[in-house]
């Protein structure tokens, strides 16, 4: 794996990365939550933008410019349909879309949510391990990104994160122990 997965507990609108992954749903409307958050911070451009490209299917993200925040690109993961909920599905097809956004666009760095987990009601922990996987799978694959930083809304949400991080790195021990016997 030659990238690099942190995670921290923040805002992911302050990252200075290249890219943001917004927690979206599939007619990009900015709402509430992350999206509502980067509608604020960012301006109304983002929203503009997200008009002029239309809706995505559930499952899938699409990329536009980060208006006034710190990054240059705003990726929406779009995980939910409307006023719907995210399954593991469509926040693991969502979140794969958007690291493949990342990679097409030359992004480096990007900061992500709990996607799913607020207003769609995806549960946290299965959250953490199905964007830990990808991640982790996404990085062991060419890509340009070196780092892929989630950044969780209090700390809470960090430690469940840090929890299943920590557990599949004593898994992957386990697993590189087993097979020097």
């Amino acid at each position: 794996m030659s990238g690099r997965i942190t995670i921290r507990e923040g805002d992911v609108t302050a990252q200075e990365v290249d890219a943001v992954v917004n927690a979206a749903n599939n007619d990009l409307r900015l709402g509430s939550g992350v999206a509502g958050a980067i509608r604020t911070k960012g301006g109304p451009s983002i929203q503009q933008e997200c008009e002029r490209h239309g809706p995505v299917a559930v499952g899938e993200a699409a990329i536009t410019g980060a208006g006034e925040l710190p990054a240059r690109h705003v990726i929406h993961a779009a995980s939910m349909a409307l006023g719907g909920e995210a399954s593991e599905e469509s926040v693991r097809g969502s979140f794969r879309h958007a690291l493949a956004l990342a990679r097409e666009n030359g992004c480096r760095s990007v900061a992500v949510p709990a996607i799913g987990a607020g207003v769609a009601g995806f549960p946290l922990q299965r959250c953490a391990e199905v964007l830990l996987e990808e991640a982790r799978a996404h990085l062991e694959a060419e890509t340009s990104l070196e780092e892929i930083r989630f950044v969780l809304f209090g700390e809470p949400a960090y430690r469940v994160f840090e929890m299943v991080n920590d557990a599949a790195k004593v898994s992957a021990q386990m697993e590189r122990l087993k097979r020097r016997r």
